[in-house]
C-alpha cells in the first residue's frame, strides 16, 4: 500500500468511494449495498449519501440511491482542460469508419487505464465501455502499449508488488511473462491482445507519445474473436492504427501538449 502523506483527508477518500460504488452494472444501490461495496459502516455510508444528496450529486427514491448528472462536473474540469480527447475524436471517428471496429483512446492513471475518448460501432464486451471506464493496465492492449514505453524506473515502480488477476484462461499472470510481453511490444511498437481481458475479444493498440517520446496515451481497435483472426487483425488494423496514432501525436505537438 502506498504511504499516505500526513495531510491526507480520509473522509474525502471515503466520500469519493461512495460515488465510485455506482457504475453501469449498479446504477441503483440500497444503503446496505453502498456500505458493502465501499467497506464503510451503514452509519458512515448514510452520512455520505445524505451529504451527496444535499449537494445534488445523488438522488434517492424508495430507499434506493442513484447518481445525478451533476457528478459529471467532477470530470468536466479535467476533460475540458485536456486537449487530448478533443484532438483524438476526429481521428477515432475516421479510424472506426475505416476498419468498422470500436476505437478508443486511454490514458494511464496509476495502475489503471482510463478511457478519455471512444467511438463504438456496436457493443462487443459484456461490460459497457464509456469515457471514464477503467481497467487494469497490465491486462489491456492500451495499457501495455503505454507501459512498454515508460522510462525503466517508472515501469519498475508500476510493476512493483503488482498482483496480476486472471480475467480469462489466457491472461498473463506472471511478472516475468508480462515483462517479456512488454519488451516485445516496445520492440515492435504496438500491442495485440488476444482474449486476455475478455474471452472472445481481441484488440490492437499503439502508444501516443509526446515530443519527448513519453507515452501520454494509447489508441486501439477491438473486435470479436469470430470477426478477425490474429493474422487478419494485424494485416487489416495495424497500419491504420499506427497512422492515426502518429497523426494524433502530430496534432498534440502542434498544440504544445505536455504531460
Amino acid at each position: 500500500m502506498e504511504e499516505r502523506p500526513s495531510e491526507f483527508v480520509q473522509s474525502l477518500e471515503r466520500g469519493l468511494s461512495v460515488i465510485k460504488a455506482f457504475d453501469g452494472d449498479h446504477p441503483e444501490l440500497t444503503l446496505s449495498e453502498v456500505a458493502a461495496r465501499t467497506g464503510l459502516t451503514r452509519a458512515a455510508a448514510r452520512r455520505f449519501l445524505i451529504t451527496l444528496e444535499s449537494i445534488g450529486y445523488v438522488r434517492s427514491h424508495d430507499r434506493r440511491f442513484s447518481l445525478r448528472p451533476a457528478v459529471l462536473e467532477l470530470a468536466h474540469s479535467y476533460l475540458s482542460s485536456m486537449d487530448l480527447p478533443e484532438i483524438a475524436m476526429p481521428h477515432l471517428e475516421s479510424l472506426a469508419a475505416q476498419v468498422q471496429a470500436a476505437s478508443s483512446v486511454s490514458v494511464l492513471d496509476r495502475r489503471d487505464i482510463v478511457y478519455v475518448a471512444r467511438v463504438a460501432t456496436k457493443r462487443i464486451m459484456s461490460v459497457n465501455i464509456n469515457v471514464g471506464t477503467r481497467f487494469r493496465a497490465a491486462a489491456t492492449s492500451m495499457g501495455r502499449a503505454i507501459l512498454a514505453f515508460l522510462p525503466e524506473a517508472e515501469l519498475d515502480k508500476q510493476l512493483e508488488n503488482l498482483t496480476l488477476e486472471k480475467s480469462t484462461p489466457y491472461t498473463i499472470t506472471g511478472l516475468g511473462a508480462l515483462r517479456e510481453e512488454l519488451d516485445r511490444v516496445r520492440d515492435q511498437g504496438w500491442c495485440l491482445l488476444d482474449q486476455e481481458l475478455e474471452v472472445g475479444l481481441r484488440a490492437l493498440a499503439a502508444p501516443i507519445r509526446d515530443a519527448s517520446g513519453y507515452p501520454v496515451a494509447a489508441i486501439n481497435v477491438s473486435v470479436p474473436l469470430l470477426a478477425q483472426s490474429v493474422e487478419e487483425i494485424q494485416a487489416n488494423f495495424l497500419e491504420p492504427v499506427l497512422r492515426r496514432a502518429g497523426a494524433i501525436e502530430q496534432d498534440l505537438r502542434a498544440t504544445g501538449f505536455t504531460r
